[in-house]
């Protein structure tokens, strides 16, 4: 499964939680693998303290400040009723990029998974600079990843094409908001869907998962069995 999202998305966060929560009831769980892909949804943003999350959202987009509080309220409730626990409060403003780029580092070592998690929580829960290097070595490190190569990376620009293949990507796709995930590349979803929804779907391209075909010659090839014979 693949999915385009954003570390500084609230609803990036909500679907995250609502699709593991699928999965943890899903059969063959372990047999999906998901890989993370980036988009930034202001690329542009402004670095702002904590607490000011509300006023950027009613400039951005012409609300009243009451107007921006409800909308955040909307989302915090929707966040607690997954067990998410987001403070708008302390919640920084930023460029994610670096952020990007420290995911796909975290994918080439295996630890992708563990780096998202940490990244949201740490932006959404703990209000913490995920636009600042010692912030981000530290979260990585967190994340199981080594800060003499987490600040290496961040110090150079690698890992900066990966991000723009990410998002030059989305839009051959069609991908104008996230989250978006895309299940065996061929089902596309949109948005934080309820857990039932990324059930069914989950299911579903099970499903219709073509068979296994067994290919043999006229002798039966060398193998090991069950009762162990030879092997």
């Amino acid at each position: 499964m693949d999915i385009w999202s954003d570390v500084a998305c609230p609803w990036c966060y909500i679907g995250k939680s609502r699709l593991e929560a699928a999965l943890r009831e899903f059969e063959h769980r372990d047999e999906v693998e998901i890989r993370y892909h980036s988009f930034e949804l202001a690329p542009d943003a402004p670095t702002s303290g904590p607490g000011e999350h509300g006023q950027l959202l009613a400039a951005k987009y012409g609300l009243s400040p009451a107007e921006a509080q409800q909308a955040l309220d909307r989302v915090r409730s929707a966040a607690a009723g997954d067990g998410l626990e987001l403070r708008f409060d302390l919640a920084r403003s930023g460029p994610t990029f670096d952020a990007h780029r420290l995911l796909h580092l975290a994918a080439a070592r295996g630890v992708q998974a563990a780096a998202k998690e940490r990244l949201m929580r740490a932006h959404f829960s703990e209000g913490a600079d995920v636009a600042d290097h010692d912030t981000l070595v530290r979260l990585g490190r967190e994340a199981g990843l080594d800060e003499a190569e987490l600040r290496t990376v961040l110090g150079s620009r690698a890992y900066a094409d990966e991000v723009r293949a990410d998002e030059a990507q989305a839009r051959q796709l069609g991908i104008s908001g996230v989250p978006f995930f895309v299940v065996d590349g061929k089902y596309g979803v949109s948005g934080a869907q309820p857990v039932e929804v990324f059930a069914q779907l989950l299911a579903r391209v099970w499903s219709e998962r073509p068979p296994v075909t067994v290919v043999s010659g006229p002798d039966q090839g060398e193998a090991c069995a069950l009762d162990g014979g030879a092997c």
